[in-house]
């Protein structure tokens, strides 16, 4: 599943090709992937003569901000956005498109269905699920080691298991968690309030530190992500944990093993992450 960099990506890449286009009409060929309003015709009827204005993001969700209404999207494990002339031929997996005035059009692909959309009248969008559940986001001012201590001290649950919630730190999936529990070198199933100050610290330091990168790098192409223009991220080629079973650790030589937490491959250093 796309994480917060490949988003944060495919949000730059849709900026630069569909600011300041103005919707025509939708099609949708999958319904099950509007989610609200429930009716469909409501919602073409909504998007139909709307402007896309700015394009936003809420830890894996895009959010784009039209003349009255915002559009907010989940690419899910395979959704994908492109933009591509009218003429151009579709393929089996486009199940919605904005058909522009311009004659182009703003298609989204995706092989297994499990992507949402969601509209809201402009202002509420935070209001109401999905975004109302949503914790912080890493890159905001209030992402503060205070806040992730606090959020730590209230449950038993291993520290991947954590991270991985939503609605404590949005963004997150198993890609980043694993990269950045690594470079903290803490075990992911540590036990969340056993963390020390000092290891809440260098954590909050090293979740921010990965994304960061991770974004100027275009995220990570893991499996079949590519963004909006068909362009890989390079961040994979920066791993230090996941997807590096049996490689040595760039710290420590020891081999990178790959055991399960909370139901989730998980790639750990047994020697620099100690239980």
């Amino acid at each position: 599943m796309p994480e917060l960099p490949e988003v944060e990506t495919v949000r730059k890449t849709l900026e630069k090709l569909v600011i300041g286009k103005t919707i025509a009409f939708v099609e949708v060929y999958w319904p099950k992937i509007i989610k609200e309003p429930a009716d469909i015709d409501e919602f073409k009827l909504l998007l139909k003569g709307q402007t896309i204005r700015e394009i936003g993001r809420k830890g894996k969700f895009l959010i784009f901000y039209l003349d009255d209404i915002v559009l907010v999207s989940h690419l899910r494990m395979e959704g994908k956005y492109g933009v591509y002339p009218k003429s151009e031929q579709l393929d089996k997996h486009t199940h919605v498109i904005f058909s522009f005035t311009d004659e182009t059009e703003l298609r989204y692909r995706d092989v297994r269905k499990f992507g949402t959309m969601h509209v809201f009248p402009k202002g509420t969008e935070f209001d109401k699920l999905p975004l109302s559940r949503l914790g912080l986001e890493p890159f905001t001012k209030q992402f503060t080691t205070a806040y992730l201590k606090k959020s730590l001290e209230k449950t038993t649950r291993n520290i991947k298991a954590v991270l991985l919630d939503q609605t404590i730190v949005t963004g997150l999936g198993n890609i980043y968690v694993d990269e950045a529990l690594f470079r903290a070198k803490i075990h992911p199933e540590r036990i969340a309030n056993t963390l020390s100050d000092n290891e809440i610290k260098q954590l909050r330091k090293q979740i921010i530190a990965t994304l960061e990168e991770a974004v100027a790098k275009g995220g990570s192409t893991i499996r079949s992500y590519v963004n909006s223009q068909g362009e890989i991220g390079m961040f994979q080629l920066e791993l230090n944990a996941y997807g590096q079973t049996g490689q040595p650790c760039k710290r420590c030589g020891t081999a990178i093993e790959k055991i399960k937490v909370s139901g989730r491959g998980t790639h750990i250093c047994p020697k620099c992450q100690r239980l």
